[in-house]
């Protein structure tokens, strides 16, 4: 499965943020914004957890996927945590799971911090994203059952208190960027790259205005 053939849904429950995702996708396919809760979205092969690095998923959205796919997930991921990561997932990794549910088969666990906390004037929005999108891209690769679409929410726009343009904007780039990525590396590219990101000056942390 190429890139392209992946079918991306945004979701959320605050109509700002899905006004936010509108603007900072547009022109981009194969995308379709939900204002609504996940919970009501039928179709979809993949659920992203927009997590913390301990697989604690007890709290915010995470509570949420865990009260619909079951505590077996949590733990199942916890113990994924533990065994291939030795206890702490980084922030800017992904993994997909078997979610054990009917028609929803798999969750992507995507830190955006490692435990909650604000992640304004971060790019963890972006890492995170590109994680997961690399997670299903090289799950694809492989897997008898291709994730055909994923379910994403606002990453990042809850404790992390990353303003929605910021984060639909970070989320929205990392998507373009998986949608085309390079034919060779040059230090033009890394540059091209950093100046869109923004993020981590001299001081490790750059302020632009939102």
């Amino acid at each position: 499965m190429t890139t392209e053939a992946l079918n991306l849904i945004l979701v959320d429950i605050d109509p700002a943020l899905c006004s936010a995702f509108k603007q900072a996708f547009e022109g981009l396919p194969n995308v379709q914004v939900v204002n609504g809760m996940f919970e009501q979205v039928a179709e979809y092969d993949c659920m992203v957890s927009p997590a913390n690095s301990f697989g604690l998923m007890d709290g915010g959205i995470d509570a949420a996927i865990t009260s619909y796919f079951g505590a077996q997930l949590m733990q199942r991921v916890q113990d994924y945590i533990i065994a291939e990561y030795l206890g702490e997932q980084p922030v800017g990794t992904s993994f997909i799971i078997e979610t054990k549910h009917p028609k929803h088969a798999f969750l992507a666990h995507t830190p955006t911090m490692r435990v909650p906390m604000a992640i304004t004037r971060t790019d963890h929005v972006y890492v995170a994203m590109a994680a997961m999108l690399r997670a299903v891209y090289h799950h694809n690769k492989s897997a008898q059952m291709p994730i055909r679409s994923v379910l994403c929410p606002g990453l990042g726009t809850g404790c992390g208190q990353v303003p929605f343009r910021e984060a639909a904007r970070q989320m929205a780039l990392a998507y373009k960027n998986f949608l085309k990525p390079p034919l060779s590396i040059s230090w033009h590219l890394a540059g091209e790259r950093q100046s869109e990101i923004r993020y981590g000056g001299d001081m490790g942390f750059d302020f632009p205005a939102e």
